[in-house]
């Protein structure tokens, strides 16, 4: 597998800075193997005094699977249930090593396509990162285009046995976005990075 490095690799978006917030005191109010929510009491650039509840999740990975060319490509999609929302999603492959905080995305988003679908990609391209809810989580997401890919057996997780895996053409992937069939945020973010590179 031959991997592409970000077409940008430092995104200015991506620095962080304290936006003028001062942290006055932080706890952990509730942690488990994925998951640790903080409390933070903070002073706002206004000078007023508040309360912020940030989830800290770590890095995930997030792949978009094309196969075919031209007019025969085709997008490979799962498909689970969302305990939160009570609903089985759309979705392209994607998630995170919980034991290996640390670990390269490279190897990640490889490992994640070749889990949930069976997939091995000959190159996966790194396109960009996205934050799934900035406004209360630290999560972000590093963005990957697969292709050149080859079918084998998938290795599901206890966790993620009711996924299924469906290819379908590319044209059908891009009406289930117009007509609001799909609605994970993240899947679509990720599909509009990559569209506006023109690498689909």
């Amino acid at each position: 597998m031959t991997t592409d490095r970000p077409l940008s690799s430092a995104p200015t978006a991506d620095k962080p800075d304290d936006g003028g917030y001062v942290t006055l005191s932080t706890r952990v109010a509730y942690e488990n193997p994925w998951t640790r929510v903080r409390e933070d009491i903070i002073r706002r650039p206004n000078g007023k005094d508040g309360l912020y509840g940030i989830v800290e999740r770590g890095d995930f990975v997030v792949i978009m699977p094309v196969g075919g060319k031209g007019a025969d490509r085709t997008v490979t999609l799962i498909q689970q249930f969302r305990y939160p929302v009570q609903r089985r999603m759309w979705e392209f492959p994607m998630g995170m090593w919980e034991t290996k905080p640390d670990a390269n995305p490279d190897i990640v988003a490889a490992g994640e396509l070749r889990e949930e679908t069976g997939l091995l990609a000959a190159t996966m391209r790194h396109v960009g990162v996205v934050y799934q809810g900035a406004g209360y989580s630290t999560q972000r997401g590093h963005v990957y285009l697969a292709t050149d890919l080859t079918q084998g057996p998938n290795d599901l997780e206890e966790t993620e046995e009711d996924i299924t895996c469906h290819t379908i053409p590319l044209s059908e992937f891009e009406r289930m976005v117009r007509d609001n069939e799909i609605t994970c945020m993240v899947t679509l973010a990720s599909y509009a990075l990559i569209k506006v590179h023109d690498l689909i």
